[in-house]
């Protein structure tokens, strides 16, 4: 379970195909002020609902105060009734048995110029409703799925989608990410708009975009909201099916949902995997923490499947990360089961300590020492200190320790940042969150993309064959943070940051750091991942700098 550090909206919505954006009401007032909008465009086009249903202006408040403002900023004011679309498909959402709810629909066909050398698409039935340029890709994310609220309009999103399959009929066709060129020899390229709704959770944005490019589509925008009651609307702009007829689309949806990995929702027979995955790891009872004498206070930060308070126990101040039961399925309780084996085996000073955790339905926690000082994100992006290098080698020596004595225990964390490196009273810091964390398996490498994008190595954004090399890479990333107080790719939405980084982009190295921490962060995110050195390596380089620097300090002139 992963607490975002990155919560944001748009300054500003973006331009668009479907369902949100492009309409002339779009991008000013607030959510009241749209929602009455919405509601007297419905009445002025005879909406049926909105003019029988005496309780429907209470409804439709009720719709938009459970999502973000930005929600009502991206909505298309000509295409209003897509409001009581996304209105069922929440509401189906709440039937366990019918998640993901999705739907689908055709929005236009875009061809290419023959002879633009740039590939600028223009549409040939581009409906009134949307501006000329309205083709240009953007990506929107109102949650803190995958650490980012932010959003900036995105130029080939599709590039993202790595992994498009050939079917046997060739009909979804392998576009390669650096020829952007041939989808201009197609004179028509059928646009569609799929839209999901399910329970929110972490990663949910990473598992939807991978579900898509399976399915062969590519993704040309995407709007990401949150409710306030844990539900997600995700919509996405697609091309890559090759007819205007959704009815096979459908059925291919349908199909990629049923043979995805996980559970999409929850389930009352989650518990005997629950229980037979943690009986499997348990040796003692001495871990396991009686609910009753857990006292739970101040929440300190929000999940989409669970909240981490402040806590006491046995008179010890205490993290307390809780699922809530109404989000609980096999893939999370999998994903817990997985967190407490892996902190029962790890005893480190620079490792978050476990004291227990609660593994009887229906209170799933798990508690921790409590790290009074925040994270490291917090420390450096709500402050902004300028570290002076002794503290930043000291910090980037406590992060390199606790790493190294993880990677001994055949742990790959997976989700290295400065969200999940927190602070103690003497500003120690320690690794935490093992959410997604793995023993490492026998053949030494995994596949499976997590982690959050900013910070992640291109090998896990590609989908390919990974090791502990990835979690190198995202400290290189964490060391240029501590660097320059700044948050990685700024400017940037997390996919695109994440596509830069898959074709070779770093953050910018800063002008006044230290040569030769400059030269440690450069080959910490080296493409290759053979090339990065291991923890072991770098923590002997970083004490000899330490203590270079000590011997400067210490000497008749030294600063």
């Amino acid at each position: 379970m992963e607490f975002a550090e990155e919560v944001g909206e748009s300054s500003s919505p973006p331009r668009s195909y479907g369902s949100f954006g492009g309409g002339p009401s779009a991008g000013g007032g607030n959510n009241d002020v749209i929602r009455n909008d919405v509601y007297n465009r419905l009445i002025e086009n005879g909406n049926e609902e909105a003019i029988t249903n005496p309780a429907f202006l209470e409804q439709l408040e009720a719709h938009f105060n459970r999502l973000p403002t930005s929600y009502g900023l991206d909505i298309n004011m000509e295409k209003v009734e897509d409001v009581l679309l996304h209105q069922k498909l929440l509401a189906s959402a709440k039937n366990p048995d019918n998640q993901p709810v999705f739907h689908i629909r055709f929005l236009e066909n875009v061809c290419t110029r023959d002879d633009d050398l740039d590939g600028e698409q223009i549409s040939s039935a581009l409906p009134s409703s949307f501006p000329r340029d309205s083709v240009n890709n953007g990506v929107h994310s109102s949650n803190g799925r995958d650490s980012g609220g932010d959003y900036e309009t995105c130029s080939k999103l599709e590039d993202l989608n790595l992994d498009v399959r050939k079917d046997s009929n060739d009909v979804n066709r392998e576009i390669p990410a650096d020829n952007f060129t041939q989808r201009e020899e197609a004179s028509c390229l059928p646009i569609h708009e799929i839209i999901f709704s399910t329970l929110d959770k972490p990663k949910l944005l990473s598992q939807l975009s991978a579900l898509l490019s399976d399915a062969g589509l590519n993704i040309r925008e995407a709007h990401v909201f949150s409710t306030t009651d844990g539900y997600s609307l995700d919509v996405f702009v697609v091309d890559g099916w090759h007819s205007e007829d959704t009815e096979g689309l459908y059925n291919m949806m349908r199909k990629a949902i049923a043979e995805s990995e996980g559970s999409w929702s929850g389930s009352s027979r989650s518990q005997s995997i629950l229980e037979k995955a943690i009986a499997a790891q348990r040796n003692s009872e001495d871990w396991e923490i009686d609910w009753r004498l857990l006292k739970i206070g101040e929440k300190i930060a929000a999940g989409s499947c669970g909240d981490l308070y402040r806590g006491v126990y046995l008179c010890e101040d205490v993290a307390v990360k809780v699922l809530r039961s109404e989000h609980l399925n096999n893939s999370l309780e999998a994903e817990f089961a997985q967190e407490v084996a892996i902190l029962r085996q790890v005893q480190h000073d620079n490792v978050v300590r476990f004291i227990g955790a609660c593994t009887k339905l229906p209170h799933l926690c798990i508690v921790t020492e409590y790290m009074p000082r925040g994270s490291l994100y917090e420390y450096l992006h709500k402050n902004h200190p300028a570290l002076k290098l002794p503290q930043l080698l000291k910090f980037a020596m406590d992060v390199c320790k606790g790493m190294e004595y993880l990677h001994q225990k055949n742990v790959i964390h997976r989700d290295l940042k400065t969200a999940n490196l927190l602070m103690d009273t003497s500003n120690v810091v320690k690794v935490a969150d093992f959410g997604v964390a793995r023993f490492q398996n026998n053949g030494g490498i995994m596949t499976a993309e997590t982690g959050t994008y900013r910070w992640m190595a291109p090998e896990v954004i590609n989908h390919q064959p990974y090791d502990q090399k990835a979690d190198v890479f995202s400290f290189a990333i964490v060391l240029w943070e501590l660097v320059t107080a700044k948050v990685p790719y700024d400017n940037m939405t997390p996919l695109q940051a994440a596509l830069g980084v898959r074709q070779g982009l770093r953050p910018e190295l800063p002008i006044n750091a230290h040569p030769k921490v400059l030269s440690l962060m450069q080959r910490c995110w080296e493409a290759i991942p053979s090339e990065r050195p291991s923890f072991s390596e770098i923590r002997i380089e970083l004490g000899e700098l330490q203590q270079e620097v000590n011997d400067a300090r210490d000497a008749p002139n030294g600063g």
